[in-house]
């Protein structure tokens, strides 16, 4: 109601503004003199007299205008209108105080519910160091290795000299691992325990998890204030959290592998996303303006830092924003800051990543120098008729694509990066303009993350009420945005001071940002079903603005002309009421649900792991090298510090390489082949693991032991079905079975029900 009254103020100001201004006296033409008949004399006598009563009415109404405004400049109604502003401007400072409180709360009783539930589901705090350790999975484990080895090292400069000359992580290879694995939020966050003596209050391990839960209360804040500057109501924050909430499987990862880079790195976009959205409006002052640019710049930076994808998660966005420019949706101002802010955190982070050359042939910067060179040659492309501005627009993309894919070449000519040829073929494989047998390609198509969504995710988003009106906002906001664009390039100007009668949602900069970044973001999650975790949380945040927001549904009164009910009143009404329901639904449905999951005490143990980690540390040499899977090995370095022939590392295609190496070990190879394969790695002990030698899956396809069988050749089509076939037998059934020549190249030294280890002979025995 504040935001009402506020707005008839300035309504009834604005019209008595035009009142006085209707109320000037005209011009009246002057007569020419001249021979007129009898008619004519009369019809003057009549205008001139009609013209003289006009004229003091004229100079009546003058009078009182004069008077009014006199009145007007009087102490008392100068008194009036400093209380009615100050009375907006406290009820608005009310109205920000508690929003912000509401952030906050938010934010801070999500770290909590995360904390419980992940003690609850792991019993975290009532286990041993080892066992914590174990329940980082999917080898997510890894990055908290160095985080422990940045604790025991005598000072940090000296932790940091060892991590960028690492030897003792891959097997015959002396590499940064700093720049590989991206680790500097270990490294801040080793620093921060060490300068605060953390020490003496909280373990290491608590302060580790700690950290990560917290960035998720900052994740959870920004999505809450995005979507409140954009409606201009906090309810619509409280709305987008819900919402998160209840859809945690599909909007973060942190429940079960809480080390992974993008649950260190997906906070600090949302930070930058809320800092642009707020940056591209225009009802923003310079002071917020300034703010959110600075917030912008230092977010982006972190974010390219902490994440190796991080580059690519920003070309998407870039692509937004180079939609904005082009249809002249924005300051041509605004997008010269933000390209500052772009080339300034690649050039920063470049220097901090030890000149990764990745960075240099990234598609974000090849989008950037394309758009800056294309606005150099067309200064002049926003500018005529609606046809002609069309055809610049297609030659604009036609001239930014070609000088970036141009640049692309070169760089990569210049400084070559082997994994650019490789994320070719892999989408030429991908979207089925080409087959190969190749074990990293097909392994990589085959991971959850890389494999097409299917529906199980939009019913979960359906059940939780989210797409309905998902679609509902979505729909509203992108025909706006559509008469925004053919306006915008028939020549008429964008209003900056739109008011809620306008109803013209889809010409706020922001909002037209935010239907491009999700109609993008929700294409790329149709074929990655790991992008799911970079489209939910927004298509929440998105949701929750658009229900909330009385320009949306003033959008939609436009459109239908209504006339029955005054449409400003009717919008207010419903922006207010349809959230409120869905919020009640949403209490009524699932708090008990997600009460109910604080309450389950879930049981995880691994014993089989834990034996096997317990046999390591206390009879396997400190300099032994251990081959096996790579989740394997990620919590064998863990958990023993000692060296390993691969890392779980998805993005670098050379240790990807020397995983299909040790994973020879699950392949119809013979004892002398694998022998070989293990020894050029500098192995002292193997690990077969049981699952990955009898898995069972419906995706046959998928299997670890199928993909080495199609690599290496050693299969047979007949009649549309595959059938392994070779001369030698599976490797890891056949050395179970202990018999020559398996048993004069390996012996076996530790067996549980999960795991067999079996130490490579230095020397051959041949034994019969």
């Amino acid at each position: 109601m504040t935001e009402l009254r506020c707005r008839k103020t300035e309504t009834l100001m604005g019209d008595k503004e035009e009142d006085d201004h209707q109320s000037e006296p005209e011009g009246h033409p002057t007569h020419t003199n001249g021979p007129v008949n009898t008619e004519d004399e009369e019809s003057v006598a009549i205008g001139g007299a009609n013209g003289k009563q006009q004229k003091d009415e004229d100079e009546v109404k003058d009078e009182d205008a004069h008077h009014k405004q006199e009145e007007s400049n009087t102490p008392e109604v100068s008194a009036k209108r400093s209380k009615v502003s100050s009375a907006c401007f406290l009820q608005r400072l009310v109205r920000v105080f508690f929003g912000c409180l509401a952030a906050v709360a938010c934010g801070m009783l999500y770290a909590v519910y995360l904390s419980t539930y992940h003690d609850r589901k792991f019993w975290f705090s009532t286990r041993q160091e080892l066992e914590r350790e174990i329940t980082f999975q999917e080898g997510s484990g890894l990055y908290y290795y160095y985080y422990k080895h940045m604790l025991t090292a005598p000072s940090f400069e000296r932790g940091f000299y060892e991590l960028t000359l690492d030897n003792k992580t891959v097997s015959g290879q002396t590499i940064n691992i700093v720049e590989r694995l991206s680790l500097y939020p270990e490294l801040i966050t080793s620093f921060i325990y060490r300068v605060t003596n953390s020490q003496d209050f909280v373990e290491p391990i608590y302060f580790y998890v700690g950290a990560v839960f917290g960035l998720q209360a900052v994740y959870v804040t920004a999505l809450f204030v995005c979507s409140w500057v954009m409606s201009g109501t906090w309810v619509a924050g409280m709305l987008a959290v819900a919402w998160y909430v209840i859809n945690r499987p599909d909007t973060t990862r942190v429940d079960h592998a809480i080390p992974l880079r993008d649950n260190w790195a997906l906070p600090y976009f949302s930070c930058q996303v809320t800092a642009l959205t707020g940056f591209l409006s225009n009802n923003i002052s310079s002071a917020t303006e300034m703010f959110c640019y600075l917030t912008m710049s230092a977010t982006t930076f972190t974010f390219l830092l902490v994440w190796e994808h991080s580059h690519y998660v920003l070309f998407i966005q870039g692509l937004c924003l180079f939609l904005l420019d082009s249809f002249d949706l924005v300051p041509p101002r605004k997008m010269a800051d933000i390209h500052k802010v772009y080339l300034s955190s690649l050039f920063l982070a470049y220097l901090f990543q030890f000149q990764n050359p990745t960075l240099l042939s990234s598609p974000l910067l090849s989008l950037l120098i394309g758009s800056v060179l294309a606005r150099y040659f067309q200064q002049k492309m926003k500018m005529g008729p609606l046809v002609a501005r069309v055809m610049k627009l297609f030659l604009h993309f036609h001239l930014v694509f070609t000088t970036g894919i141009t640049f692309s070449y070169l760089v990569k000519k210049l400084i070559p990066v082997s994994e650019s040829d490789f994320i070719l073929k892999f989408l030429e494989v991908k979207f089925g303009l080409n087959t190969t047998t190749d074990f990293v390609t097909n392994f990589l198509l085959c991971q959850e993350s890389f494999q097409a969504t299917g529906q199980d995710l939009f019913l979960r988003l359906t059940q939780a009420s989210v797409l309905p009106f998902y679609f509902l906002v979505l729909a509203v906001c992108l025909l706006s945005t559509l008469q925004t664009i053919y306006r915008r390039l028939s020549g008429q100007p964008m209003k900056t001071n739109l008011k809620l009668e306008d109803g013209r949602i889809g010409e706020q900069p922001e909002v037209i940002y935010h239907v491009f970044h999700t109609l993008l973001f929700g294409g790329l999650v149709l074929l990655f079903d790991g992008m799911k975790y970079l489209w939910t949380p927004y298509v929440c945040m998105f949701t929750a603005f658009g229900v909330c927001s009385p320009d949306l549904w003033m959008t939609v009164f436009k459109w239908l002309k209504l006339k029955s009910i005054h449409p400003v009143v009717l919008s207010l009404i419903l922006s207010t009421a349809v959230p409120t329901i869905i919020g009640f639904s949403l209490w009524r449905e699932y708090c008990p649900r997600v009460l109910a999951e604080l309450s389950d005490l879930q049981e995880f143990y691994d014993p089989d792991t834990v034996e096997l980690i317990s046999w390591i540390r206390s009879q396997a040499p400190l300099a032994a090298v251990f081959a096996g899977s790579p989740q394997l090995l990620g919590t064998v370095k863990l958990c023993s510090g000692s060296a390993v022939t691969s890392l779980p590392l998805y993005s670098d295609v050379s240790l990807l390489r020397r995983s299909e190496d040790t994973y020879q070990v699950y392949a119809m190879r013979s004892a002398e082949d694998v022998y070989k394969i293990l020894t050029s790695h500098k192995t002292n002990y193997v690990i077969i693991e049981e699952s990955v030698c009898n898995e069972l899956s419906i995706n046959k396809g998928c299997r670890i032991k199928d993909l080495l069988d199609i690599a290496n050749g050693h299969v047979v089509y007949d009649k549309g079905e595959i059938y392994s076939f070779s001369k030698h037998g599976r490797f890891c059934q056949e050395i179970k079975l202990n018999y020559s020549p398996y048993t004069n190249y390996f012996t076996r030294v530790f067996w549980n029900r999960s795991y067999h280890v079996y130490k490579v002979n230095s020397v051959i025995s041949f034994q019969y």
